[in-house]
């Protein structure tokens, strides 16, 4: 018997990467398990009702700006990707998950050497105070304060705000690494420092979050931002509503989108180290990532003893030179998992291992799962 075509409403913006991605896993899953005809509609809402009503849906996944009676009434089967704070306890939600985002955030500007840190968001957004709430809290862990921007009203005028982070930008102490909440608020900060003149990565570098390839490339300088795997999870929610179209309960279940890594651009792309020595040392392991270099290497191209750089490095990078070694590495295989079609063998070969089993266990000994595992997770499909 030939199953009954399923009907799905989208209310999904289609202006940012993250609602493009949430699509793209909506519609892979549509072609595995469906297919589903969609009725998609990014902006326009209030004047589509009469035609949803008249559609007979059998399902509704939608941002939760856009809730309204009318939808509610509909009495559809639903699943709510969470944009602002607005949540129905009833209802299935999407959620990005701040505490991942947060600490690669961290890690990344403490890695860059920074001893001064700020976090730049949107005050009346649930998911926005989240992200500012674990930023401080892991950089509270590492020793460090975290200086934060006070929005004020929520109606400020653009025109007020950007005098008011000018003004913020130039009492922060410098050097200073700032993780913007999302990458519009990146690309605001790196406007404010063009007009206050603050140099960029020099005294400011600015990381965002949902590395939008348009909104990261428009920044001048382009801006550094941790990617998400929001493919991964539009494909989640529509295995969701599948399921509550056949009969679960909605029940406020909830489907996390993780962040997968960081994008490095210009807006970070800079290391403060006062010790020249290892400054010499992390600029070295960088520079020779893909080799299979050992901490005697390391010491080689510094002017002091094994001993003697071990212990400036751990008080400085607050990791052994082998640490470093290896953290730096398997970063850098991660980003070629996600963002290349390279095979784990050309993988393998490009970082000079000896087979596949050995890259394998190396990667797995940092990132606690297998490369294939992890391309899985955190690829685009």
């Amino acid at each position: 018997m030939e199953q009954s075509l399923k009907k799905i409403i989208l209310l999904i913006e289609t202006s940012r990467e993250f609602g493009r991605e949430l699509l793209n896993g909506i519609a892979r899953y549509s072609k595995l398990h469906g297919p589903w005809s969609f009725y998609l509609e990014p902006r326009g809402l209030k004047s589509s009702i009469p035609r949803l009503k008249n559609w007979n849906a059998d399902g509704i996944i939608m941002r939760d700006s856009v809730i309204s009676a009318d939808l509610i009434n509909l009495k559809l089967p639903t699943v709510l990707c969470l944009h602002e704070s607005r949540r129905l306890k009833h209802l299935p939600v999407l959620v990005t998950d701040s505490k991942v985002i947060a600490r690669l955030a961290s890690e990344h500007l403490i890695n860059r050497g920074m001893k001064n840190f700020a976090f730049c968001g949107f005050d009346s957004l649930e998911w926005s105070n989240e992200r500012k709430e674990y930023f401080t809290s892991y950089i509270s862990e590492a020793g460090f304060k975290t200086h934060i921007y006070k929005q004020g009203s929520k109606s400020i005028s653009w025109e007020r705000e950007q005098e008011l982070l000018k003004k913020w930008l130039a009492k922060l102490p410098k050097p200073v690494g700032i993780l913007a909440c999302n990458d519009d608020r990146g690309q605001q900060i790196l406007e404010a420092c063009k007009l206050a003149r603050i140099s960029v990565p020099g005294e400011v570098a600015v990381i965002g979050v949902d590395n939008d390839p348009i909104i990261c490339g428009f920044c001048d300088p382009p801006l550094t931002s941790i990617a998400l795997n929001a493919e991964y999870g539009g494909y989640a929610i529509a295995e969701m509503l599948d399921r509550i179209m056949s009969g679960e309960q909605m029940k406020g279940q909830e489907i996390k989108v993780t962040a997968t890594h960081v994008v490095r651009r210009q807006s970070t792309d800079i290391i403060f180290v006062e010790d020249e020595a290892v400054a010499q040392a992390v600029q070295f392991i960088r520079q020779n990532a893909k080799n299979k270099i050992r901490v005697d290497d390391v010491v080689a191209h510094t002017c002091l003893s094994r001993r003697s750089l071990e212990s400036r490095f751990r008080k400085i990078v607050h990791r052994s030179i082998q640490e470093e070694i290896r953290r730096i590495r398997t970063d850098l295989i991660s980003q070629i998992l996600v963002e290349t079609n390279l095979s784990i063998s050309e993988i393998t070969s490009m970082f000079n291992f000896t087979d596949v089993e050995h890259i394998s266990r190396y990667f797995k000994m940092e990132k606690g799962m297998g490369l294939r595992e992890f391309r899985k997770l955190c690829r685009k499909c």
